[in-house]
């Protein structure tokens, strides 16, 4: 005697070896003993064999007609015994009767199940309904099968190119075109970036990049959307002055100018020279809602996403040549270089010249201030902002810091394309504190201070950039910078640049001109741009750093991979001596930090960022101080 019967989801044949009526000992097929209920039993027969009877009812099963036993099965709950019979119109053999089974079991669409060897047909709603997603299922398997052959032979799909930065930053693996995308990445051996880039959808791994900052940060793409044209100011009083900036050459957004006007009584009187956008447009208008959404300008090697149009960048930018609207705050000077007066005014201002960097510089540096050299025009000017600088250095008791690093500008051409695709990048280096630098850096400083302890006199709200503990942070009321040595300091000198800038200003002015502020005390308004720009200003900053680095490893690969030389910062992590690079080196054995050494570079990745180096040789460790050998 044989058995059929359901066990764990599965049909299994056995032979009867004990019968006890209420249960069975069974041996199946593959020589397992079971203990079985006699309910469980789905059917006794008697031939063929067991093994057999599987075998042949598996393959019948595939004979017969779904769609013809849903139509002549009742609309009423049956067993597949009685079905059975009814189709074929005679009691049915075993494998008959095994064979309709299975059939119905293996057709859950069609036939709902009612318990063991019992079931009932589909509704015919639900039956259509299931056979429509059925065939959608397959339709979408054949598209994702076709997507993914497409990828795999170096072509891109248009369903998968209408979703592509979706595709690669923020993937939903519901849809087919990631589902093809994914497959075709485990079949290629690429990750997604890599494989795009093999078919033409991204230009570069540049463009991964900067695409990712976008999707991130800028949603509906960099460009500006239509705004109300900013008014310039009339009526503004002209200054007797002829004003200069000092900028590097890719600078548009000039925020500051300075001027040097002899006094009749003796001295100078120092003019910072601020621009002043805030008098074209104020709170509320369509600028202003551009410049609270970005915050801030967004810096990069090769490329800047500015927070003001161009347009409005262009009307208010200290361009020389012409008079500019401006917040000016004037410093009444002594020949010995004390400040004997202040004044704020909101005026225009002429400026006579744009200086740059790389013209100044050779000219304009420590030898200069320290030992004369050759004239050359605005050097008595520059002369005595450096020397009003040092003074309010020592003031603040703060003498500038790290004035021995390095700082490294990159330059991109982007009319030079490379293996790796458009821009050719160059890094210089220059020493920081040179005399331009701490002479910008002291006046706006001063000025910053100077604001903000208007804004608080005046029982006006503002920005300020506090330090105590070591720990800087952004608040609503004057507070202390510990770090500057001042007693309070609101960001006002790059309202072109900031918003934080931008609302100081608008505060400022109506300081000077006893107007309403933009912002009252307590403004819940302006506590949320604070907390806004905190956040949005640290990820433009981190976009930066990541975009240096990723121009520091295309300069790698510009100048072939090879030997290099590099600083030990500390354990395995080195930078780079020419350019400003910190990678690990896991191979390197254990330096003292500042020891200089000489690594292969041996791999390089632009989408991870990363490189890969081996330890070579160690060329120097780090001297010790002069009188180390006498400690003791």
């Amino acid at each position: 005697m044989f058995v059929l019967f359901e066990e764990d989801g599965a049909f299994k044949a056995g032979t009867v070896l004990a019968d006890n009526d209420a249960t069975l000992q069974v041996e199946t097929t593959h020589g397992k003993r079971v203990k079985l209920k006699r309910a469980n039993v789905l059917l006794d027969f008697r031939e063929p064999g067991p093994a057999d009877l599987l075998a042949r009812a598996e393959a019948g099963a595939e004979d017969l007609d779904l769609e013809f036993l849903w139509e002549v099965c009742g609309d009423d709950e049956f067993g597949f015994a009685e079905f059975a019979a009814e189709y074929h119109g005679h009691p049915p053999s075993a494998t008959e009767a095994a064979t309709v089974l299975l059939r119905l079991h293996s057709a859950p669409m069609w036939f709902h199940r009612k318990g063991k060897g019992r079931f009932r047909k589909a509704p015919a709603d639900i039956l259509q309904a299931a056979l429509a997603g059925l065939e959608k299922k397959k339709q979408q398997a054949a598209a994702v099968e076709h997507m993914r052959g497409e990828l795999i032979n170096g072509r891109m799909p248009p369903e998968l190119a209408a979703l592509l930065p979706q595709a690669l930053y923020r993937p939903d693996r519901n849809r087919i075109e990631i589902k093809a995308l994914e497959a075709a990445c485990v079949d290629s051996g690429l990750s997604a970036p890599r494989l795009l880039l093999k078919c033409g959808a991204l230009a570069s791994s540049y463009d991964f990049h900067y695409n990712r900052f976008l999707f991130e940060q800028f949603p509906e793409g960099p460009a500006f959307p239509a705004f109300e044209p900013a008014a310039l100011p009339a009526g503004l009083p002209r200054a007797e002055v002829a004003a200069f900036s000092i900028d590097d050459a890719s600078t548009t957004e000039i925020d500051d100018a300075f001027s040097v006007t002899p006094r009749a009584e003796g001295g100078w009187r120092i003019g910072i020279h601020i621009a002043a956008p805030a008098l074209g447009f104020g709170r509320g208008s369509t600028l202003d809602a551009i410049a609270r959404h970005r915050l801030s300008t967004v810096y990069m090697p090769g490329n800047k996403i500015t927070m003001l149009p161009d347009e409005v960048v262009y009307a208010f930018t200290l361009a020389e040549g012409r008079d500019c609207p401006a917040v000016s705050l004037y410093l009444d000077v002594t020949p010995g270089l004390a400040i004997v007066g202040e004044e704020s005014r909101v005026e225009m201002v002429p400026i006579v010249t744009n200086l740059r960097h790389h013209d100044i510089e050779p000219v304009f540096n420590d030898c200069t201030v320290h030992e004369g050299g050759p004239d050359f025009p605005w050097k008595r000017e520059l002369t005595v902002l450096w020397d009003l600088a040092t003074v309010l250095e020592a003031g603040r008791g703060k003498p500038a810091a790290n004035e021995d690093r390095i700082d490294y500008s990159f330059s991109v051409d982007w009319t030079r394309h490379t293996a790796d695709g458009p821009g050719h990048v160059s890094i210089g280096r220059r020493l920081r504190g040179s005399p331009m630098d701490k002479l910008v850096a002291e006046l706006m400083i001063h000025a910053n201070m100077t604001w903000g302890r208007l804004l608080d006199e005046a029982g006006v709200p503002g920005l300020y950039r506090a330090q105590g503990g070591g720990k800087v942070r952004m608040t609503t009321v004057a507070a202390p910078h510990e770090g500057l040595g001042v007693d309070c300091y609101a960001w006002s000198s790059s309202p072109l640049r900031r918003y934080v800038d931008l609302v100081n200003q608008w505060q400022i002015i109506s300081v000077l001109h006893g107007t309403e502020p933009a912002f009252a005390p307590r403004s819940a308004e302006l506590m949320a741009a604070l907390r806004d720009f905190e956040l949005t200003y640290a990820d433009y900053a981190e976009f930066q750093r990541q975009m240096e680095r990723y121009w520091c490893v295309r300069w790698l690969r510009q100048h072939g991979l090879g030997p290099v030389e590099a600083t030990v910062l500390r354990e395995n992590v080195v930078r780079l001596e020419q350019i400003p690079l910190v990678f690990k080196v896991p191979s390197m054995p254990l330096q003292m930090p500042g020891s200089r050494v000489r690594l292969q570079v041996e791999n390089t990745d632009l989408f991870d960022v990363e490189v890969a180096a081996r330890f070579v040789q160690i060329l120097s460790e780090p001297q010790a101080p002069a009188d180390a050998e006498y400690a003791g």
